[in-house]
């Protein structure tokens, strides 16, 4: 689990392997339920470039929200839009959204209060089952080629913005794209 302070809420952010959901509607239904004081956002932890990715995408969403140029209704959806580099829901939920066959997930609580995103944190890892893992999230070497492809970087992208790695790299375009979304607005 990692956890972080964005602008004044507190961020949790959990991986999990060996998950499997039935139904994708009726898990967001009952973290609904459960998580009345929370925001929650669950996505496809084999296209999540790193915590990193995760932390700008939730900064630029409660941003968003702050300045009121948010494209969506629900601080979770906003966090999917940019953790996506969309402003197209449909297509954010394509490319980073939980599925029936996804196998990984990222957890995302974000609330005012520790306490409370913790008692959520263990509500929905009873319901996901699955192992915890927090390496799950991070951009690994098997997973790099994966987001390159679903995010659509193309080399020049990857060329102009290589300076340590290939991974740092990748990280780097996605946390830019997201910040990019908000000229876009």
């Amino acid at each position: 689990m990692i956890e972080a302070r964005v602008l004044d809420k507190h961020l949790i952010v959990e991986g999990f392997k060996n998950i499997k959901i039935d139904n994708v509607d009726s898990l967001f239904s009952f973290i609904k339920g459960i998580s009345r004081n929370c925001h929650v956002q669950i996505l496809d932890a084999a296209l999540v470039a790193g915590f990193e990715h995760i932390y700008f995408a939730v900064l630029n969403a409660l941003k968003s929200f702050k300045t009121g140029i948010n494209v969506s209704r629900s601080l979770e959806v906003e966090v999917l839009l940019f953790a996506s580099g969309q402003n197209q829901i449909k297509k954010a939920i394509e490319i980073l959204g939980i599925k029936p066959y996804s196998s990984s997930a990222a957890l995302i609580i974000i609330a005012d209060d520790r306490a409370k995103a913790i008692a959520t944190l263990n509500h929905i890892s009873n319901i996901l089952g699955g192992e915890r893992d927090q390496c799950i999230i991070e951009l690994t070497d098997e997973k790099v080629s994966g987001v390159i492809e679903t995010f659509k970087i193309s080399k020049p992208e990857i060329e102009a913005s290589i300076r340590a790695s290939l991974k740092d790299a990748v990280k780097n375009i996605l946390i830019e794209r997201a910040a990019l979304l908000v000229t876009e607005r």
